[in-house]
């Protein structure tokens, strides 16, 4: 058995700011500088890939993206200062998340497995 944990950020209205999506999207940007094809490697619309870009931008009040249009050199996009440090303390919350739930999910359930459900109590 294992404990699986999900993490992301909502605004106070239950909207998502962040989450593992919009992780692997500017991921995926910064890795092809281009909205097009990172909507293409994640199997989504440039709209879509774009709107929750921009809805991300708008929650948290700041550009996660700097866009450069045309064609040719020097176009195309790439993660803006402040996107990399949000991707960075992202990355370092649900790593200390993640191994937070494991380390609690092993006190609670160690022994457990292939044990009656019946008789598990968890030590407190």
């Amino acid at each position: 058995m294992k404990v699986r944990t999900k993490v992301w950020i909502d605004d106070d209205h239950d909207n998502v700011i962040f989450g593992s999506g919009r992780l692997r999207m500017l991921e995926a940007i910064d890795r092809f500088g281009s909205m097009n094809r990172a909507a293409k490697e994640l199997n989504m619309s440039y709209r879509a890939l774009w709107g929750r870009i921009k809805s991300t931008e708008e929650r948290l009040g700041a550009k996660v993206l700097i866009t450069r249009p045309g064609r040719g050199k020097g176009h195309g996009s790439v993660v803006a200062p402040a996107g990399k440090k949000f991707l960075e303390n992202y990355k370092l919350l649900e790593d200390r998340i993640i191994k937070l739930a494991d380390q609690e999910f092993e006190k609670i359930f160690s022994g457990v497995q292939g044990a009656s459900i019946a008789n598990i109590h968890p030590s407190r």
